[in-house]
């Protein structure tokens, strides 16, 4: 699968649900508004700590499936989602998902880029959403992370994907703190930069450590995307420019 194990460590570590939670995950899925999710069977591939679960079941979704692989990402998601009775959350992987024509909304938020066959995955989401259902990624956008690619990404092969993840944890401390000092005096003209900037300092330190941990993180520009979707069958397919680093796309499975 990639990176889950590593994950499993963030997510069991950064496991509350925070309001600006929200605003990121509306950010995330820029196509659909609180209404579109109500009386929806949705799909989670890879729910981590079940906060992209939450929202959808807040705004009255029918029912939401949340899968993942890692037992400690289980366990908090279970824990996050236990006041919704019509919320499942399952182990099962992005690669066998194992539903067929069943979900209204299929999708996966921050994960198929961490995945060595990112369209097995999404051939499998896909598969499991109904004809005329929606199939929904947000992705790391190549377009403003030329930097990363071309620097941070390397060191984090290199040093940090290698290293035990305890050590990362305590190494991210350090640049977030030079992030955090960076947008206090007003670094940053980015959107992302400005969201950045409302966040906590432990929320920026999660967001720094999340950069840092995985053994693989792909970054795509928007052509790659689009191609992505279209493989896979898709009709209808947009595309939106997050946060002027990222990409969410949506598309309609065929009848």
């Amino acid at each position: 699968m990639g990176s889950s194990e590593r994950f499993g460590y963030e997510w069991s570590r950064y496991n509350e649900i925070r309001s600006d939670y929200e605003t990121q995950f509306r950010r995330w899925t820029p196509f659909l508004q609180p209404v579109d999710w109500r009386d929806k069977r949705v799909l989670d591939v890879g729910c981590g700590t079940g906060r992209n679960s939450l929202w959808p079941l807040s705004y009255g979704a029918a029912e939401a499936v949340a899968i993942d692989v890692d037992e400690r990402s289980l366990e908090v998601a279970r824990q996050n989602l236990a006041t919704f009775p019509n919320a499942l959350v399952l182990k099962q992987s992005a690669y066998d998902i194992g539903f067929e024509d069943n979900f209204d909304i299929a999708f996966s938020i921050g994960v198929i880029h961490h995945l060595e066959d990112p369209m097995l995955a999404l051939r499998q989401m896909v598969k499991a959403a109904k004809p005329g259902g929606k199939v929904l990624i947000w992705v790391y956008g190549y377009e403003n992370n030329e930097w990363i690619v071309r620097f941070a990404d390397p060191l984090r092969k290199l040093l940090f994907a290698r290293l035990p993840i305890g050590v990362v944890h305590h190494l991210s401390l350090y640049p977030t703190a030079v992030l955090w000092t960076l947008l206090r005096a007003g670094f940053g003209r980015i959107a992302y930069f400005q969201l950045l900037k409302t966040f906590s300092f432990r929320h920026i330190r999660s967001i720094v450590f999340d950069q840092m941990l995985p053994r693989i993180a792909h970054y795509w520009d928007r052509g790659t995307v689009q191609r992505m979707m279209d493989e896979v069958g898709l009709k209808n397919v947009r595309l939106e420019w997050v946060n002027e680093i990222s990409w969410a796309a949506i598309g309609e499975k065929g009848g």
